[in-house]
C-alpha cells in the first residue's frame, strides 16, 4: 500500500531565489573567482582583537554571559548603543530604544512579523536588498519603488513602512543626499507611517563622509526619541560578521512589539557575542578598525573600476561608488540579459549577482551587482577578465549583437 503524500511545503518558498545559497557556495570554492557575495575580506578579520575580547567578556561578565539572557539583549551593549546615538545626535536614547539582534538581517525579518499582514504595501527604494525582499516574502506584500526626488505622501500613507538604505546602498552603492533625505523625513511625517532606514555600510566611507543619518534628523535635541525612523546597525562590516550582532533603534512602543517577535524567534540571542561586542565597542576598537581596513577596500574598489574600463565598457556603464561593497553595472541600451549571462559566467568560474533578484517585480534583467571587498586586488582583475570573456561568449551566441560595440 502506497504511503499517502506529505504535505506540501509553504506556497511562500515556491517564490524564493536560491542566488544566495549560489553564491555562498562559490565564495568557498577556489576555482572561481565570486565577485557575488557581500563578503568582507577574510584576511582582515581582527583575530586577535577578538580573542582578546572574548576572553575579558568570560572574566567580567561570566556567567551571565553564558546564560539566556534578556529578550532584548546584554544590557551593557544595550545602554552602550544608547549613549553613542545620544552622544552623536542630542537626542536622549535610553535603553528602551534599543532591542540587540542576531544581525540586522534579523530585525529585517522581525520587522515583516510585526508590520506586515498578507498582502500590504510596502515603499521601498528600487532596486531592494535582496535579503529584505527574502525576509519579506513570506508576508507577500505588495510594493511600490521610492522616489527620493518625489516623496509620494499619498502612498505613505497607504503603507505599512517606508524602507531606505541611504548609505552605499544594497545593491548600487549610491549614496543619498541629505537634502533627499529631509524631504523623504518630512513626507513620513505628514504620512504617519514608520521609516526603515537600513544602515549596515556606514563605516565603508571610501570617498568623503556620508553626513547625518535619517534617525539624526528625527530627532529633538535633548528629549526622549519616540520618531517614526526604526534605525537598523550591525557589526558585521565594522568587526566581523560572524559575531552576528546587530541592533535595532526605534520609539520605545516599536522595541515592545519587536521584542515580542523576537522571544517567539528565538527566545534569547547569544549573549556571549553580544558580550564580546560590548568589550571591543567600549573601547571603540569597531571604529579604529573600520577606519583602518578603508585603504584596502578603495584599492579594491579602484582595482575592481580600472579592469572593468578595459573589458567590461563597451557593454556595460557603472558610477564609482563613494563606499561600501559593491559596484553596480547596467548593461548598455539593456543589450545584455544578466540572467543568461550568469550561465556563461559560471562556465568561466566567475560570479555576479544578476539585478532580477533585486527587484520585486522580477522584471529587471540588465543590470549586475558586482563585489570589491572579498578578494584582493590581483584576483578582482582576474575575475572582471573572466567576466569579459563570458560577455564575449554571450554576444557570440546572439547574431543580433555583433556589431554593436
Amino acid at each position: 500500500m502506497a504511503s499517502p503524500k506529505r504535505p506540501e511545503p509553504a506556497r511562500w518558498l515556491r517564490a524564493t531565489n536560491d542566488i544566495t545559497q549560489q553564491f555562498l557556495a562559490f565564495g568557498g570554492r577556489p576555482d572561481v573567482v565570486s565577485l557575488a557575495g557581500g563578503l568582507p575580506a577574510a584576511e582582515l578579520y581582527p583575530v586577535e582583537a577578538i580573542q582578546a575580547a572574548a576572553k575579558r567578556a568570560l572574566d567580567r561578565h561570566a556567567p551571565a554571559a553564558l546564560e539566556y539572557g534578556a529578550v532584548e539583549g546584554f544590557p551593557p551593549l544595550r545602554r552602550l548603543i544608547a549613549e553613542r546615538f545620544s552622544a552623536e545626535t542630542g537626542a536622549a536614547f535610553t535603553e528602551a530604544n534599543v532591542l540587540l539582534t542576531s544581525g540586522s538581517m534579523q530585525a529585517l525579518d522581525l520587522l515583516g512579523k510585526v508590520l506586515i499582514d498578507d498582502g500590504d504595501l510596502i515603499v521601498a527604494q528600487a532596486p531592494t536588498y535582496l535579503g529584505a525582499l527574502d525576509a519579506w516574502r513570506p508576508r507577500r506584500p505588495s510594493y511600490l519603488a521610492l522616489d527620493w526626488k518625489a516623496p509620494d505622501e499619498a502612498a505613505f500613507a497607504r503603507a505599512k513602512f517606508v524602507y531606505a538604505v541611504p548609505n552605499y546602498s544594497n545593491p548600487t552603492g549610491v549614496l543619498v543626499p541629505q537634502d533627499r533625505r529631509t524631504a523623504l523625513l518630512k513626507s513620513v511625517l505628514a504620512s504617519g507611517t514608520w521609516l526603515v532606514e537600513d544602515d549596515p555600510y556606514l563605516t565603508m566611507q571610501l570617498d568623503g563622509s556620508p553626513g547625518r543619518s535619517i534617525l539624526a534628523h528625527a530627532v529633538e535635541r535633548g528629549r526622549a526619541y519616540d520618531g517614526p525612523v526604526i534605525y537598523l546597525g550591525t557589526v558585521s562590516k565594522s568587526l566581523v560578521p560572524g559575531l552576528r550582532v546587530g541592533w535595532t533603534i526605534a520609539a520605545p512602543e516599536m522595541i515592545r512589539s519587536l521584542t515580542m517577535a523576537k522571544q517567539a524567534t528565538d527566545l534569547s540571542s547569544s549573549m556571549l557575542t553580544q558580550a564580546v561586542a560590548f568589550e571591543l565597542m567600549a573601547e571603540g576598537f569597531d571604529r579604529e578598525h573600520s577606519a583602518a581596513i578603508v585603504p584596502a577596500y578603495r584599492e579594491r574598489r579602484d582595482a575592481l573600476c580600472s579592469e572593468a574600463a578595459l573589458h567590461l565598457k563597451d557593454w556595460f556603464e557603472w558610477e564609482v561608488p563613494p563606499g561600501g561593497m559593491f559596484v553596480w553595472m547596467r548593461s548598455k541600451g539593456n543589450a545584455i540579459d544578466t540572467d543568461e549571462l550568469y550561465r556563461f559566467a559560471v562556465e568561466e568560474k566567475v560570479a555576479f549577482v544578476p539585478s532580477s533578484v533585486f527587484d520585486f517585480t522580477g522584471r529587471d534583467r540588465y543590470g549586475m551587482r558586482v563585489n570589491f571587498t572579498r578578494s584582493s586586488p590581483e584576483t578582482i582583475r582576474e575575475g572582471v577578465r573572466r567576466l569579459g570573456r563570458a560577455i564575449d561568449t554571450y554576444v557570440s551566441s546572439r547574431p543580433q549583437l555583433k556589431g554593436q560595440r
